[in-house]
């Protein structure tokens, strides 16, 4: 099939507007405590609500696009995601709040189903793996740039600093003690462009490959009696947990340990997480290329918990804000390496497989509202301990997963 590299421009911005509006609740947590005076636990419904929306909708989202095809199924789920950002910007209740980000989840579900197949047809099968890594380095672009916006946007309003029209108009939107809602603003418009350059686009058509259809519930039934199926989905369920579970609270942990500002260092800490997380992802291709990809797993889980534990038991801010950063780089390779492992160790069914693996992006819904609720009982640095549970169940797969085919080295003999 001929490509098409707008196309492919179209989906890189896409995977660019899903990280923006997926990554920015941790550093609203300490603005969403302050602001709608809730605990850290209901604080922490936040990520469940957003994040339990992958669980619903993510074999239903395969199901939507093999049926209505990407177009209209991409062109639902911006509208899904303008509606949600939508309501809370007009409606600035916590309650309100929970439902707009559940509508934004499902939205963003959706997208992440129907977007890689055109991915692959839009630029070419041969380039698929290329275009991949690029499609990651626009998602976390989008993770490091969206912190440092709210971050202008709050402290310039909170300032009464109305100088250009963007932040004169948004002052006039946002109720007077909650100006991070500003962002919500930028949301909606960012979201009504989609659906406009969507509808004016003419996607390909997609003929699905077998490892990208989601089969019939008879399968899903079936997969869900291997033990390793089961053990996978919980190994992503516990990296989206670590990396949710981390970057949620990075920001609140700042501020009460080290007094630092959530609108300046807290989101330029979440900005760095996501930054080396994205940055780490070159390391690990080339670490991919050396060693076997449990052993990378392995190296990079211990370094994650060394790494979080200086962050959770120095005295000293800096020192915290560092090693917060360092398991964000640390995180990096284990959603792919986590990921192949899991298809590697069946022969086949593999679409239904990555829809259920997908599901376990649930954990980025409860280990936050976990650390949360443990927070407000014995405090937020014993609740972060939580994490340690989740990494060491990703460095116990680096033992026990038994992959039918093992990653490629420079060292593996033809």
């Amino acid at each position: 099939m001929k490509k098409n590299y707008l196309i492919v421009v179209l989906i890189l911005f896409i995977f660019f507007v899903i990280s923006f509006l997926t990554n920015i609740i941790g550093p609203l947590i300490p603005e969403v405590i302050k602001g709608f005076s809730v605990s850290k636990g209901m604080a922490g419904l936040l990520n469940f609500s957003f994040f339990i929306a992958y669980g619903v909708m993510s074999i239903p989202a395969g199901i939507l696009t093999e049926k209505y095809k990407e177009k209209k199924v991409i062109l639902g789920a911006f509208v899904l995601a303008t509606l949600g950002a939508l309501l809370f910007s007009v409606f600035s209740s916590f309650p309100v709040y929970l439902i707009s980000l559940f509508l934004i989840g499902l939205g963003m579900a959706i997208l992440q189903v129907a977007i890689n197949p055109l991915l692959r047809v839009s630029g070419g099968e041969e380039h698929f793996a290329f275009t991949s890594v690029l499609a990651q380095l626009f998602f976390g672009g989008a993770s490091f740039l969206s912190p440092l916006l709210y971050s202008y946007l709050v402290t310039n309003l909170s300032a009464g600093n109305t100088s250009n029209a963007l932040l004169a108009t948004l002052d006039s939107l946002v109720p007077e003690n909650l100006k991070w809602v500003s962002i919500y603003w930028i949301f909606v418009f960012v979201a009504l462009v989609m659906i406009i350059i969507v509808m004016l686009s003419k996607l390909p058509k997609v003929e699905l490959k077998e490892d990208e259809k989601v089969g019939s519930l008879g399968t899903i039934k079936e997969l869900l009696k291997n033990k390793y199926v089961i053990l996978f989905f919980f190994g992503i369920f516990a990296y989206v947990g670590t990396e949710q579970g981390v970057a949620s609270w990075i920001s609140k942990f700042l501020a009460d340990y080290h007094g630092m500002n959530p609108e300046v260092e807290g989101a330029k800490a979440i900005s760095w997480f996501w930054g080396l997380l994205t940055i780490g992802c070159f390391l690990g291709l080339g670490l991919l290329k050396l060693l076997d990809s449990k052993i990378v797993l392995r190296i990079f889980s211990v370094a994650a918990m060394v790494s979080l534990a200086i962050a959770l038991t120095t005295g000293n801010g800096m020192i915290a804000f560092y090693g917060f950063i360092g398991v964000g780089f640390f995180a990096s390779v284990m959603w792919s390496v986590i990921f192949s492992l899991a298809l590697n160790s069946l022969k086949d069914n593999h679409g239904a497989f990555s829809g259920i693996l997908c599901s376990g992006i649930i954990g980025g819904a409860i280990v936050p509202l976990i650390v949360g609720v443990l927070g407000d009982a014995i405090g937020l640095r014993a609740g972060m301990m939580f994490v340690f549970i989740t990494l060491g169940y990703i460095l116990s797969i680096s033992f026990w997963a038994k992959p039918l085919i093992k990653n490629k080295t420079i060292f593996t003999r033809d």
